[in-house]
């Protein structure tokens, strides 16, 4: 039996947009490759909010993230870190010896413009990363208020992880003068696990230019070049599996059922699981900030999660433990790309019956 998956994800994903993952493979210089590369590129931009070019990696956002650190730091990047995400980007700037300092919030409470402000006034740091929506924790963070700071260092680059927020709530990349957002197919965005997407500003680059060491695979000023002077072609074989569905699910998202509709059902999924944690538990992160794609409870009532999750399992359903050091101590739903707010409630109609909640 399939469980349907209220977790971080991977998402489940809809039929008809898998059924594209297996169309006939094509060839990766063909026309039709190209035309495809290019649909995707305006589609992101819509989902991004940006008129920069977008670059696509047949990777995990993990990916790009690696990429963004090590092709656009000539100095030294400060990785501000909500929870297990940011300190993940913080550990790879560390790996591909850039030099990087984390700035780290409590878990539960979100980056404020002030950490910024107060980092950036040091002069020590041209490359800046903030995670927008952080699964580990549940928090998303104030871009808008964080993006008027970044505003006043203009010789900064910043980066910005959308991975589990991207076609789940609203982006302005552009407008937040962000350089390289980032965002992966497996989440909001309703897809397998297997590609990220980035924008890449004019700034990102010219800043690369002037950095020896980008790597290879993950040279994101390679790519740029590549896509420009080979018509939407990329130096390795992509997944074209991914590329079939990924314009098929952009033109549904956006053509049918409309960003701004999407939006507003991932927020009424939220409402429907905030309002059941307050009634039952706690909700963990900070409420001012909390996610639109996941929610994350504190187990205040010391349930046994992993059997409340098999108890789950036989009537189809699964959810997430906490992450990380809040395992057994919150638990996770999410309520991202195309879980409706009717399958939310059925899920916790059936968390209330196995746990002897009464309404």
């Amino acid at each position: 039996m399939h469980k349907k998956l209220f977790i971080p994800g991977p998402v489940d994903v809809a039929p008809d947009v898998l059924e594209k993952m297996a169309m006939p493979m094509i060839g990766h210089r063909s026309k039709e490759a190209s035309r495809i590369q290019r649909q995707i590129s305006d589609y992101m931009r819509i989902v991004f909010n940006t008129k920069e070019e977008i670059l696509l990696s047949t990777t995990s956002g993990s990916g790009l993230m690696e990429g963004a650190v090590r092709s656009c730091t000539a100095k030294r990047a400060a990785i501000f870190a909500v929870g297990a995400f940011g300190k993940r980007w913080y550990e790879m700037a560390v790996a591909n010896n850039v030099p990087a300092d984390m700035i780290e919030s409590e878990w539960g409470q979100p980056t404020t413009p002030e950490m910024v402000d107060e980092a950036l006034a040091t002069g020590k740091y041209d490359l800046i990363t903030v995670t927008q929506n952080e699964t580990s924790t549940g928090v998303m963070n104030p871009m808008d208020e964080i993006a008027a700071v970044v505003r006043k260092y203009p010789d900064v680059v910043f980066c910005i992880d959308t991975v589990s927020s991207a076609a789940g709530t609203e982006l302005k990349v552009d407008e937040w003068g962000v350089d390289i957002c980032i965002t992966s197919t497996q989440k909001a965005i309703g897809l397998p696990p297997g590609m990220s997407m980035c924008s890449f500003s004019k700034k990102a680059i010219e800043r690369a230019k002037t950095v020896p060491h980008r790597g290879l695979y993950l040279d994101l000023l390679g790519l740029y070049e590549y896509i420009q002077k080979k018509d939407y072609q990329y130096p390795s074989t992509p997944s074209l599996s991914h590329m079939f569905a990924l314009e098929y699910q952009l033109d549904k998202i956006i053509n049918q059922e409309g960003l701004q509709n999407r939006f507003d059902r991932h927020i009424e999924g939220a409402e429907i699981v905030r309002a059941w944690a307050r009634k039952h538990f706690e909700i963990f992160p900070n409420e001012n900030y909390m996610s639109n794609t996941l929610t994350n409870i504190k187990n205040t009532r010391n349930i046994d999660i992993a059997a409340l999750n098999k108890a789950l399992g036989e009537r189809g359903f699964q959810i997430s433990n906490g992450y990380g050091k809040l395992k057994d101590k919150t638990f996770r739903i999410a309520h991202m790309a195309e879980r409706t707010p009717e399958e939310l409630k059925e899920l916790l109609a059936n968390i209330d019956e196995i746990l002897g909640f009464e309404d």
